[in-house]
């Protein structure tokens, strides 16, 4: 489907006329007179997380979107993207590799902990059920079958919006927060600011902070001090 839909849009950025589109998704039904579209057109980005899907995106999209990718995961997904641009029919030197990231940096610590406890459900690696990658932030195989067994009890913090995560050692739910999002006061915000270097130095071009609550004051940091540090 997001093969289909790639083409359609490059089909529609096109300013000429297309024919109906006949996928096994999508369809268009009608010839398309797209003349009026002079511009080149906005990019057109894939949201890409798997091997063969990235390797889709490299090949077909002007960039891809990751999600929840973690520094260690990039270059495998770099060499993805690489054997995607390979195969190209219209070669790129602009292409954009973006990564959506969890950003929990707070005035308050506790606060910016309780939020990313809530929300945790929804990091990539636990909402899919990822064992091989749950696996790099667990002492042994046992903390990963006590991460998938209370999968509901990860969802119920969210639901609930307590924040409690029942089941799950709290210092196991710690390194999950440290490994799959930039959570903290603004203690923590130099070496947030430097995992976000590495995952420049790792290929990435874009780089989507997702806020949450108060999402004005996450701005504020961002503008004031990340902006101006990956500047430099």
């Amino acid at each position: 489907g997001v093969r289909e839909a790639i083409e359609i849009l490059k089909l529609a950025r096109s300013s000429e006329i297309f024919m109906p589109y006949e996928g096994g998704t999508f369809q268009t039904t009608r010839p398309t007179q797209m003349g009026w579209a002079q511009s080149s057109g906005p990019l057109i980005y894939g949201a890409c997380s798997g091997p063969l899907m990235v390797r889709m995106g490299a090949r077909m999209a002007d960039g891809i979107q990751l999600s929840d990718f973690t520094v260690e995961m990039m270059p495998d997904a770099m060499e993805n993207v690489r054997a995607g641009l390979a195969n190209r029919d219209e070669p790129t030197d602009d292409f954009r590799v973006g990564n959506f990231w969890a950003f929990h940096i707070k005035e308050d610590r506790d606060t910016a902990m309780y939020e990313a406890r809530r929300e945790l459900i929804w990091r990539g690696a636990i909402a899919a059920k990822y064992e091989h990658e749950i696996r790099a932030f667990c002492h042994d195989d046992q903390e990963v079958e006590i991460v998938i067994d209370n999968y509901m009890n990860f969802l119920k913090a969210f639901w609930t919006r307590s924040g409690k995560i029942d089941g799950v050692p709290g210092d196991l739910v710690n390194r999950l927060i440290a490994g799959m999002s930039s959570t903290g006061d603004m203690k923590d915000l130099e070496q947030e600011i430097e995992r976000f270097r590495q995952f420049k130095t790792a290929g990435l071009t874009e780089l989507s902070l997702r806020l949450f609550d108060n999402p004005m004051d996450g701005l504020k940091i961002i503008g004031q001090h990340v902006v101006p540090a990956m500047r430099d």
